[in-house]
């Protein structure tokens, strides 16, 4: 479900609303997937941001997939501490 959240896209100058996406990291040896991402998305060009915290999140995750040593991690989105 997506909530507006009253800004404008500083890009476009669409609406920007709260919603989620799937953030995908290629390193040489492994490819890391992260689904449903919190993130604010525009409504018309369809440009991304992620919250400090949500991308700290996501910095753990994928250091957590490398130290797997797979070649491809596919996970869904959490809060990392």
């Amino acid at each position: 479900m997506k909530k507006f959240t009253g800004d404008k896209c500083p890009l476009c100058g669409g609406s920007k609303e709260q919603g989620f996406t799937t953030f995908t990291v290629d390193m040489q040896d492994t490819l890391v997937v992260i689904r449903n991402v919190p993130a604010t998305i525009c409504s018309l060009c369809g440009n991304e941001w992620l919250s400090d915290e949500v991308a700290m999140s996501i910095e753990r995750i994928v250091e957590e997939a490398k130290n797997k040593q797979h070649d491809v991690e596919v996970t869904q989105f959490r809060k990392v501490a």
